[in-house]
This record gives C-alpha cells, structure tokens and sequence, in this order.
C-alpha cells in the first residue's frame, strides 16, 4: 500500500520460506561474535571466501525477515499469515522509522563482513542491499511530492488487496480479514492526511486524478451494503469468502452468521464514512486542481525531483536531455520498420494514413460484448501456450508457478487502460495473473495481443518474476525486491525476443511488436517532454497519435499515466536497450560460444538488480564462459 523502500513489481515481486526464528537467533549472534574476534593469532582458522559469503546470506535473510515487520501487506503477498490482521502504516513517521532501520542494517553489515572476502554473487547482495538504502535516501526530500488519490490509489487498492491478496482457509483467517476491515477508515484518513499535507506545500495532484478517484470510489462503494442497488465488490467477496468456510465445514451457522453481522457493522459504521469523507473532501478540492495538468517541472523543487525520479526508474545517471533524445532516434529507427511491414501488407498510403487504418478498421478488434472479452482472453493463452513449447530453446531456468489470463476487477477496471502483471506467490498457492482491462473493446486491438502476451506472461513479467521468486541459492530480499528498469526492460525485451524465437508469422502481429516497441521510444521522447520541456498534455497526445497507431482513449489514458507517475514511463525502453545491448555485447565476445540460454539464465537467474550491477553479473558470465573455452 504505502510507498515501499524498494519497489515491489508489480505490487509485485515475491519467494523461500522463512528460517526458524531459534536458528535466526543462534546465527545472528554468532555472526556478531565471529565480527569482534581480534586479529587471528597464529593457528586460527581463516574465514574463507565461502564461510564469509555463506554468513552474509544468514545475515540479510533475517534482515530481510525483520524489513517485513514493517508491512504485513508485503508478507500476506508473500503468503505469509504473520501479522494477518494488520493493514501496514502510510504515515510519514512510519516511513522515517523503517529508513532509520535501514540506515542502522547497512551500517551492521559494513562493520560484521569484508567485502574482500565475499564471493562475486554474494558482492552482488552486498551492493544490491546498499543501493536499495541510497534509493531510499534519494526519495526523501520528495516524500511528499508523489501523487496519492489518482487512478488505483488506497481507495481502490486496499479492497483489491482484501479481495485478491488476503485468503481465507480457516476461521482465524477471517477474523484476520475482519480485523484489516476495521483498519481502512484510519488507513485513508492516513493518506487524506498525507495529501494535505502536500497541499499546504504546494503540491496538488492534477485534476483528472480526482476524476479517477471519484469514479472509482463511487465503483467500490456501489452496491450493498453501501446502497440499495447491486452489491458491491468488497462485500461480495465478504459473503463468499464466510460462505466458502461454512460450507467446508471450517465454521458454523452461527459463527458464519455472528461473521456477517461483524463485517456488516463495520461497512455501515467506518468504511461508508470513511468513504463518504474521502469523496467529499476529493470532490471539494477538485475545484482548486488546474484544469490543464503540467509536468512536475511546476511544481516546488520539480527539476530536482524529475532527476531523482529518472535515477530512480532508470538506475543509470541519464539526463532528461538524453533520455529525449535517445526516444526521438529510436522512434526514427521504428518507424522505418514500420514502413516496411506497411508495404508487406501492400496498404497504399501514407504511414499516418495507415495509422489511421489500423486505429478504425473493425478486422483489428473483438466486438465490445462478453463474448468479444472471451474471445480476447482465450486468443491470449492460445500465444503463451505456443510460446510456452519453444522456451525450452532459449531458456534453461524455467518457471514453475502457473499463470493465468483474465479480465480486471469492474470496480478497478478504466478504458484503455495497460494490461498488467500480477504476481503469485512463492508456493504457488496463488498463480501469477495477465489481467487486461476490457471496458472498451476498441482500445484493445487484437494485433498488439501477441506482443502483449510475451510481455506480461512468458517469456516476459510472469517468467522473470516467478523464477526470481523461486530461487534459492540467493539471499531471500533478491527474490522478492524490483527495479522498474530490470523488470519492465525485461517484458520489452521479451516482446522483441519472441520474433528472434519464430513468433509474429502474422505481419499485423509483428506490426503490432513494432508498435509496442514504438509505444515504449514514444515514452521517452513525451515523459521528458512533458516533466522537463514543460510540454503541455495535448501536445504530449498529438506526438503520441502522430507516431502510433495506438487508439486514442489509450493514448490520453496513457499520457495521463506519465503526468501521475513521472519517469516511470522511461525505465522500459532504458532498461530493454541495455539488455540487448549486454547481449549484444556478450555475442560478440563469444561468437560461436554464446548460448542464449546460458545469456538468459544469467540474466533471470539472479534476481531483479538495477543495470550497473546486471552489466556486471553479465559480463562475469562472459568471463567464465571464455576460460572454460580456454580450459
């Protein structure tokens, strides 16, 4: 829910179970005692490489076990049930509380360990766990200057928390859900707090996001037992879920009925004024928002904050400058791509004009009914199950955690909004989703599907994520932290793969590859347009629609998702260029001994890491694979 120290991927990034708490204890203590023995006399045992690599690995498991005490969500995605009915903390005072944890953690582990005497994997946790306290440290000074209450803010996402994220098996797990039930009305006056407190220092989220909290509050809060009409999606899940240990005998009539009566009394007495607070003072303020939304640029401190922001997606100092200007050669380049497949098909006019043909004609979409959505979402799985027998080919390290394809929730869906990846957990009691939003059919062209399959499933974020989340020869935290830059330059990555893999025989579907790469470029060009040239957003769409065949509800959704989230946008196309760059890289060193499955595994193998420490890892691999050439 609150902004996390190191950014979960999707909400998303999670992994191995727990050590015991005793052998935690042992360990810990023994690791301290190991790090205050004077210098060895002569005779004693030297720690070695592996002893000393072996011992970091206990350490920042337990580090990692005590950073989730910080937030029970984290750990209820992970499928942990410790702290199951608990909501975590957004306040200020909580964030300064976990930042100086993580101060005192790097400062332990720099004075308990040697870095010299760390394998290279291990150096890679080490680096890994300080970089994550510099990003935080970075974040600070504009802790207040995030947008709360847009599109998927607390208000949406904490009941698609309680419904998708928090399972019921037994009786104590619903007096668990109960329990978060009675936390959500403090939880949002958090956030409105939060949010006032950016007012009053000049910070005001753009209108069209009170817009989006408004329709969405008026989604989650429709329906039973907030009104007469319908029910809504919270206390439907509500009844299922009481109905679900009823009927498998977990409770019984009058536990279930006491549950109901509970959960009733606390939708009528806290969550619908809480609700109806939140909407009043949103539908208030909306009045004081600027009808025309500006980059960051206007904002207090905005420059800083932008550069802080392309640090932080990115994880490579880039200037906004350069950032432009890699987009604009790189929506060059694409476009003469395009140019091609334009003549392949034999369409007889302009590439804008067959933008144009693209956009409008009817061949390109399903039909805006249910059964047009079916048809959506099968022809999805049909591509991840082609692409499912090839990856055998180009991938030796392959996930076990199913994946599943489906529609998003109606009171969390938006027209036109992107398709997104949500991750299962570790155990794989909980599969991996592709959800898309399919509220207009006519913003989701069955040509980009394919590419979009790639990106979101296999080889793509369901691939990268899950086997993060499997590994178990890395410390824990490496299995579950993010880095915009890795995962989603991953998923673009993949989407360019699957033609290196034989896929898009249709030339519309790699059009398609080819627009979704163009989509990405376009990213560059309009995110550092609009936070740094001071575009406005119309002209932020005009470039869009002039240079995609992207439909145009989509491309205003997706322009004001950059305005919302700036820099977020530019980590895609960052992150795949360096990717293909290290591949690239590594052909040519090995020619005839590079294997891509080798490339592969080393990349995903890892864990998510920023993109100085990948190049690293990469070129590591590179190393070896010449002195067992060598050998």
């Amino acid at each position: 829910m609150r902004p996390r120290f190191v950014m979960l991927l999707l909400p998303l990034l999670v992994a191995c179970s727990e050590p015991a708490p005793d052998a935690g204890i042992s360990e810990s203590a023994a690791l301290q005692d190991r790090a205050m023995t004077p210098a060895l006399d002569e005779g004693t045992e030297v720690v070695t490489e592996a002893d000393e690599s072996a011992a970091l690995t206990v350490w920042l498991d337990e580090q990692f076990a005590e950073q989730l005490d910080f937030s029970p969500q984290w750990k209820t995605r992970l499928g942990d049930k410790s702290d199951y009915g608990q909501l975590d903390d957004p306040s200020e005072a909580a964030d300064e509380q976990e930042l100086a944890w993580r101060r005192d953690s790097v400062a332990e582990m720099q004075t308990t360990f040697s870095y010299d005497l760390l394998s290279e994997d291990a150096k890679t946790s080490w680096d890994t766990w300080v970089y994550a306290l510099e990003r935080a440290e970075l974040a600070v000074p504009y802790r207040r200057h995030g947008y709360i209450f847009g599109r998927g803010g607390p208000h949406a996402s904490l009941p698609n928390f309680m419904i998708n994220f928090h399972r019921v098996d037994e009786a104590s797990d619903m007096t668990a859900y109960i329990s978060r039930l009675s936390q959500i009305d403090d939880v949002l006056a958090q956030y409105q707090q939060r949010a006032v407190r950016a007012i009053e220092d000049g910070i005001r989220q753009p209108r069209f996001n009170y817009d989006y909290a408004i329709a969405e509050i008026d989604r989650v809060t429709s329906g039973e037992p907030f009104t007469d009409e319908g029910i809504s999606p919270l206390w439907n899940d509500v009844e299922n879920k009481i109905t679900v240990l009823f009927e498998n005998g977990e409770i019984d009539q009058a536990t279930a009925t006491q549950m109901m009566d509970e959960a009733r009394a606390l939708f009528v007495d806290e969550l619908q004024p809480a609700y109806a607070e939140l909407l009043a003072w949103l539908q208030e303020d909306r009045g004081n928002a600027s009808e025309q939304a500006m980059g960051v640029w206007a904002l207090p401190n905005g420059e800083d904050y932008y550069n802080a922001r392309l640090s932080l997606m990115t994880t490579l100092d880039l200037t906004a400058d350069e950032i432009h200007n890699i987009g604009l050669a790189e929506v060059e380049r694409l476009r003469a791509e395009m140019e091609v497949i334009k003549d392949t098909v034999g369409f007889d006019g302009s590439l804008a004009e067959f933008f144009v043909f693209i956009r409008e004609d009817d061949q390109f979409y399903f039909p805006n009914t249910d059964a047009g959505r079916e048809a959506y979402l099968q022809l999805a799985r049909d591509f991840l199950e082609g692409m499912d027998e090839v990856l055998p080919q180009y991938f030796g390290i392959l996930p076990k955690a199913g994946l599943e394809v489906r529609r998003v929730e109606s009171f969390r869906e938006q027209d036109g909004a992107a398709q997104h990846y949500m991750s299962g957990t570790p155990d794989g009691s909980r599969p991996g989703v592709f959800y898309a939003h399919l509220s207009d059919m006519r913003a989701m062209p069955r040509y980009q599907l394919e590419n979009i399959s790639y990106h979101e499933g296999s080889p793509g974020h369901h691939m990268q994520i899950s086997i993060q989340q499997e590994l178990t020869d890395i410390p824990r935290f490496r299995t579950q932290y993010g880095y915009t830059a890795f995962s989603e330059g991953w998923g673009l990555y993949s989407e360019a793969l699957g033609k290196d893999m034989g896929f898009y025989e249709d030339p519309y579907s790699d059009f398609g590859r080819l627009a979704g790469e163009i989509w990405r470029a376009i990213r560059l060009v309009v995110d550092t347009g609009i936070h740094s040239k001071q575009w406005t957003e119309e002209q932020a769409v005009q470039y869009f629609l002039a240079n995609s065949p992207q439909p145009e509800s989509a491309v205003r959704s997706e322009i004001q998702r950059y305005i919302h989230n700036p820099g977020q946008a530019t980590a895609y196309k960052i992150g795949m260029l360096k990717i293909q760059e290290l591949r690239a890289t590594a052909m040519q060193e090995l020619g005839d001994d590079f294997d891509y499955r080798g490339f592969h595994d080393t990349v995903l193998g890892g864990g998510a890491v920023p993109l100085p420490i990948l190049e690293a890892r990469v070129m590591r691999w590179v190393d070896s694979v010449k002195q067992d050439a060598e050998a």
